[in-house]
């Protein structure tokens, strides 16, 4: 009788740790996988692509350089890509995260970032900044709805 009492409470409880657990497990693994995708973005801006926007910001996108007078919606932010694009180009980077937190389909990284930018003249100019990212969960995968951030300087 001790043995089937002792099964009912070891039971129940081995199920909540196996959930606990599987949480646990998905939470890393979206972290891993918003991780992915600001890199990606970063790459695939130092590597001069430009459908990373169309690909990778939401819809509803509204995110606010340091300085940018005002939050910028998708096309906007197209728009000043494309104008930067023209003054030069970034030569590398490197990312380092500090926190994510992932709750359901949303994800906020905070990040600061170093990064090197030739301009049109061939000068080259290193900056260190930071960045807050907010992403959301879709059925294409996670995109950008909202940043803020840059250079430190």
């Amino acid at each position: 009788m001790n043995a089937i009492r002792s099964f009912k409470f070891v039971f129940p409880t081995l199920l909540l740790f196996s959930a606990g657990t599987a949480v646990a497990q998905d939470t890393a693994d979206d972290a891993a996988d918003v991780i992915l995708i600001i890199e990606e973005q970063w790459e695939a801006e130092q590597n001069g692509e430009k459908d990373w926007l169309d690909e990778m910001l939401h819809s509803s996108f509204s995110g606010w350089q340091k300085n940018a007078p005002a939050p910028r919606s998708k096309s906007s932010t197209k728009l000043w890509d494309r104008f930067a694009d023209t003054q030069g180009q970034m030569l590398e980077h490197e990312l380092y995260f500090q926190n994510i937190v992932v709750e359901g389909d949303l994800a906020v990284a905070h990040y600061f970032y170093s990064s090197a930018y030739e301009d049109s003249d061939d000068k080259v100019e290193v900056s260190n900044g930071r960045y807050t990212d907010v992403l959301i969960r879709t059925e294409e995968g996670w995109k950008f709805i909202a940043w803020h951030g840059g250079d430190d300087e």
